[in-house]
C-alpha cells in the first residue's frame, strides 16, 4: 500500500472496539516506533458486525493487510469472542477468512491500553500525583471508564521487557462508601440484580448516579436519564448544582476503586484511561479523588509513593494495537 509519505509498505490492520465505537487504523510493524497510520472511527451501530465495519474500513482507505491486531471490550479467551456492551460476536477463524488474513492477534481492550503506556511519550499524559519526568515504574495499574470499565495490569520496568495481564477487574463487587453511595448502591442492585464497579464507573454510571441522587434514591427504573456527556459539561460550567455533585460522587467512587486496584496490584504507578475521565482532569484534581484513593487505613502512606496519571494520547487502544501487532509478528518470525 502507497502509504501518507508515499512509500510502499506491508500494513497491518489495527483496531479498538469499545462497545459504542470501533477504531480502525493501519501500522507497519517493523518500524523503530509504533505508529497509527489512516486512523478512523466508525460508530458501532451503523454496522452489524464487526467484519462488517473492519470491511467498511478498509474499502474506504483502500488496503488489503495480511495481518491485524484488533482489540475488543470483552475476554479473549477461546475462539468465540463476544463483546459485553455491543450485541456484536464472531470466532477468530471465521474473521480471520473473512478478513483474508494470514496472521490475526485478539487482545482485551484495556489489555491494548496497557501495551501503550510505555510507548507514551511526555504530552500524551498529565500526572495527577508524583513527578512528572517519574520514570515509568511496575507494576502498572491501567483502568478507566468509558462506556465500561476498563481494567488491565502491566508488569516490568522499563530495563526488561513489559508483559501485560488481561484482567476484568471492571466487574468486581461495587463497595460504596456512605450513606450516598449505599443509596445508589441499592438503586443499582434493584435496576440490575447486583451493583458491579463498572454500573457506577461508566457513562451510564454517571446518568445513573445523577438520576438517583437528583431523586434521593426514588427514581423508577424506567426513569428518563441525562447523557453522560450532558451532565459533564453542565457540571464543569458551574451552575448544574445536581450535575457536580454526580461528576463529584463519580470522582470519589473513581478514586476509591483505583485506590484499591492499586493495592491489589501491588502497583507503583496508576494510568487512568478511557473516553471520559480527559474532559474534566482540572474538576478531578479538586474533587475528593486524591482523598479517597489514600483512604485505605495502615496502607495510606504506602498509597502516597504511587505515581497517578491520566492518559491524554487520543487514540491509546490504537497505539497499543499497534504494539500488539509488532509483538505478533515477532513471535510469528521467529
Amino acid at each position: 500500500m502507497t502509504t501518507p509519505d508515499g512509500s510502499q509498505r506491508e500494513l497491518a490492520l489495527i483496531a479498538d472496539v469499545g462497545g459504542t465505537n470501533a477504531r480502525f487504523a493501519l501500522t507497519d510493524p517493523v518500524t523503530p516506533a509504533p505508529e497509527i497510520i489512516e486512523p478512523r472511527s466508525l460508530v458501532n451501530a451503523k454496522f452489524a458486525s464487526l467484519q462488517h465495519a473492519a470491511e467498511h474500513y478498509l474499502a474506504e482507505v483502500g488496503a488489503k493487510p495480511r495481518s491485524a491486531a484488533i482489540a475488543v471490550a470483552s475476554p479473549v479467551h477461546g475462539d468465540e469472542i463476544r463483546l459485553t456492551n455491543r450485541a456484536w460476536s464472531f470466532t477468530r477463524a471465521e474473521l480471520r477468512q473473512a478478513l483474508n488474513l494470514d496472521h490475526l492477534a485478539v487482545i482485551n481492550d484495556f489489555g491494548a491500553v496497557s501495551w501503550a503506556v510505555p510507548a507514551l511519550q511526555p504530552g500524551e499524559y498529565v500526572t495527577l500525583h508524583g513527578a512528572d519526568d517519574a520514570p515509568l515504574r511496575g507494576p502498572v495499574t491501567v483502568m478507566g471508564p468509558g462506556t465500561g470499565l476498563g481494567v488491565g495490569l502491566l508488569v516490568g520496568d522499563e530495563k526488561r521487557s513489559w508483559e501485560v495481564i488481561e484482567t476484568e477487574g471492571g466487574h468486581v463487587s461495587f463497595a460504596p462508601l456512605g450513606d450516598e453511595e449505599l443509596m445508589i448502591s441499592r438503586w443499582l442492585t434493584a435496576r440490575f440484580g447486583r451493583a458491579s464497579t463498572e454500573r457506577v464507573l461508566c457513562g451510564a454510571g454517571l446518568s445513573h448516579i445523577d438520576a438517583v441522587l437528583g431523586s434521593n434514591g426514588n427514581a423508577p427504573n424506567d426513569v428518563a436519564l441525562r447523557d453522560p456527556a450532558d451532565i459533564v459539561k453542565a457540571a464543569l460550567e458551574g451552575h448544574d448544582v445536581a450535575a457536580r455533585r454526580a461528576l463529584a460522587r463519580f470522582c470519589a467512587v473513581l478514586g476509591s476503586v483505583c485506590g484499591d486496584a492499586a493495592l491489589i496490584h501491588g502497583a507503583r504507578t496508576v494510568m487512568i484511561a478511557g473516553g471520559m475521565v480527559p474532559r474534566f482532569i482540572p474538576f478531578l484534581r479538586s474533587s475528593a479523588f486524591r482523598e479517597r484513593f489514600l483512604a485505605k487505613g495502615r496502607f495510606a502512606s504506602y498509597l502516597e509513593s504511587v505515581t497517578i496519571r491520566v492518559i491524554t494520547h487520543a487514540n491509546p487502544g490504537l497505539l497499543g494495537a499497534a504494539v500488539a501487532a509488532r509483538e505478533a509478528l515477532s513471535e510469528a518470525t521467529s
